[in-house]
């Protein structure tokens, strides 16, 4: 099952943070990986959001799981900030953005004011994914099983690539911990090799399923990848051998 990340402890001395204009390369093109889980690709106007899984709180209540039903309200909110920050053109969604196929249906009328104006006022794209097989039907937007941005491939779950192929997808949730000076620090992450990158998720509620477990193997060559940390104030770059 995926872990939650633990609250992140301070370090006796931090590595060093990543300037707020570093970025991820991929095919040519510098993507912006950001505090909030997004990836922006300035040269395309476009903003990357993976794994929103909204609803899920309800989801779960109908499972007799009883958790607060504000992760929908929570996510939405940081998404809003998020795009007025950055003022893309273009609004890629990676898929799972209901946590299952009747979730837009539980939305409440004022959140689903709220996703529909955002949506509506970019061109935006909705990926299915497993959890969302069929894409939204109330909201704005364009439905795809992948899109093509640039040189790269855009979908929900890794997927076999070939020769001079490039993809960014979601799906596993990816995290890491890394250990510093005898404490071990868990997070969110970015996780990138020369040919694929694979995005946090976005959503209030998800957690996140470690670099290491077995989905990951044979996705990414090792000696070529490096993890972006999300922290409290600052994102961490460290290479793979250093995660655990």
């Amino acid at each position: 099952m995926p872990f939650s990340p633990k609250p992140r402890e301070s370090w006796n001395r931090k590595p060093a943070a990543l300037p707020k204009a570093h970025t991820i390369a991929l095919g040519g093109l510098s993507l912006m990986p950001d505090l909030s889980g997004v990836l922006h690709v300035p040269e395309l106007e476009t903003l990357i959001i993976s794994d929103l899984h909204l609803e899920q709180g309800t989801s779960l209540a109908r499972r007799g799981i009883r958790v607060p039903p504000f992760d929908t309200a929570m996510t939405l909110t940081l998404l809003e900030g998020v795009v007025k920050r950055f003022k893309p053109q273009r609004l890629v969604f990676l898929g799972d953005s209901f946590h299952d196929g009747d979730g837009e249906n539980r939305l409440e009328d004022e959140l689903l004011v709220r996703l529909s104006t955002l949506t509506g006022a970019h061109d935006t794209f909705w990926i299915c994914g497993n959890h969302d097989p069929l894409p939204p039907q109330k909201l704005p937007g364009h439905a795809a099983d992948h899109i093509i941005l640039g040189p790269l491939m855009l979908r929900h779950e890794p997927g076999r690539l070939g020769d001079g192929e490039l993809e960014i997808c979601g799906h596993l949730h990816p995290g890491c911990g890394v250990s510093h000076r005898g404490r071990r620090v868990y997070g969110k992450c970015f996780i990138a090799d020369g040919r694929r990158l694979i995005m946090p998720a976005f959503g209030a509620y998800t957690g996140a399923l470690p670099v290491h477990s077995k989905p990951y193997a044979g996705l990414f060559n090792h000696d070529e990848t490096s993890v972006w940390m999300l922290g409290r104030e600052q994102i961490y770059k460290f290479p793979f051998s250093r995660t655990g």
